[in-house]
């Protein structure tokens, strides 16, 4: 099992991206590197507006992050009176799954948010992906009481 003493939350670090990238594109089966340059530079850049966190081996080698998540605050959207956290993605190697990785780095931005006065974690899942809403159902996740609405720009506009 994956704990405090294999494994340390430590908040990410600008040369964890390279493994970040790596464990994410094992996961999602391709590449996102511009992605977490750009998540990753916010993150660095406004930490009052962005949680960041590894989870490192705790014996401190090299490239040693076999885990990541990172969460962004927003304050007032849709009408909300308080701030809340959008866990934006959260990663973990495919090697070490299933070690308790992934409720350390849940729990880790948790933390770091509630630190922010952030009460409320939320995320977004496809409801297609059931292991993944599994995944985050066992994690301490409901349901929320709204739904999100999208509406497809590819059509013919009449400008």
């Amino acid at each position: 099992m994956a704990d405090s003493a294999t494994h340390a939350l430590r908040p990410l670090r600008p040369d964890d991206l390279n493994r970040v990238v790596e464990i994410d594109h094992r996961s999602a089966g391709r590449p996102r590197r511009v992605f977490f340059e750009k998540r990753l530079e916010a993150a660095l850049a406004d930490p009052e507006r962005f949680v960041a966190v590894a989870a490192g081996r705790a014996d401190g080698a090299a490239d040693t992050a076999d885990g990541f998540a990172i969460a962004r605050v927003q304050a007032g959207e849709f009408g909300d009176e308080y701030a809340v956290a959008i866990l934006d993605v959260i990663g973990v190697d495919p090697d070490v799954r299933g070690k308790g990785l992934d409720q350390m780095l849940i729990d880790g931005v948790d933390k770091f948010v509630a630190k922010l006065g952030v009460r409320e974690v939320r995320i977004q899942a496809a409801w297609s992906e059931q292991d993944m809403i599994g995944f985050f159902a066992a994690a301490g996740f409901s349901l929320a009481p709204r739904q999100v609405l999208e509406r497809s720009t590819a059509r013919d506009f009449d400008v």
